[in-house]
């Protein structure tokens, strides 16, 4: 059994937006509307994000561009770089779509990184994901269920440090060692009862793993 891994959210906890919100800024301003069905549970995530997702209708390479300008944390790369230096494998668990995913990472030079996400790929114009309900880590609501990923995962790691935004990083959560939870997902834990680490970005997590001495 490996010593440790750190697994990540994308969207919202690695970059500062969400490329749903890009994909509607600019494209799918209507999309508003499907937003706030999904937000009130009338819609399911991967429903909602399939129709952001359809609803772009450019050339690959505008889509590149547009994914390209994705702002991340600006200390990601180094805390990615460090965490492996340190003997820990970094993974990251996205209910997005890996299509985005592996570009930024490529953009930013971001080596040795493993994508859990919905399999995603360019055609006519839009981003589709490829969802497979025989997969073994199959969500209904979200495409992949990150519990059973973090599951799968604890199997092989002594710890594991988990790091999320927003309501479907709450059951990953509840399998992590240890999770440090941003933005919505302070609340979400908070009235769920499951212990987190409250943290602005990934300097904030870098410095408590620096103090438990994890890192250095």
């Amino acid at each position: 059994m490996k010593k440790w891994a750190f697994v990540s959210d994308f969207d919202g906890t690695i970059s500062k937006m969400d490329f749903y919100h890009l994909v509607m800024k600019k494209y799918f301003p209507e999309g508003e509307a499907l937003f706030k069905q999904w937000k009130a549970g009338d819609m399911k995530d991967i429903d909602f994000l399939r129709t952001v997702f359809s609803s772009i209708h450019q050339d690959e390479t505008q889509i590149i561009e547009d994914i390209h300008s994705l702002e991340i944390d600006d200390h990601v790369p180094a805390f990615i770089r460090k965490v492996q230096a340190h003997g820990g494998d970094f993974y990251i668990l996205s209910a997005g779509t890996d299509y985005y995913i592996r570009l930024i990472l490529e953009q930013f030079g971001i080596k040795g990184v493993k994508v859990y996400s919905n399999e995603g790929y360019y055609k006519e114009k839009n981003v589709h994901m490829n969802i497979d309900p025989e997969h073994p880590h199959f969500s209904q609501r979200y495409g992949i269920d990150k519990s059973k990923v973090m599951t799968d995962l604890k199997k092989q790691y002594k710890t594991i440090y988990f790091a999320g935004d927003s309501e479907p990083d709450s059951h990953a959560a509840k399998v992590a060692d240890v999770t440090f939870a941003m933005k919505a997902l302070q609340r979400i834990l908070e009235e769920s009862g499951t212990p987190c680490i409250e943290v602005d970005d990934f300097n904030d997590i870098d410095h408590y793993l620096t103090s438990q001495a994890v890192l250095k």
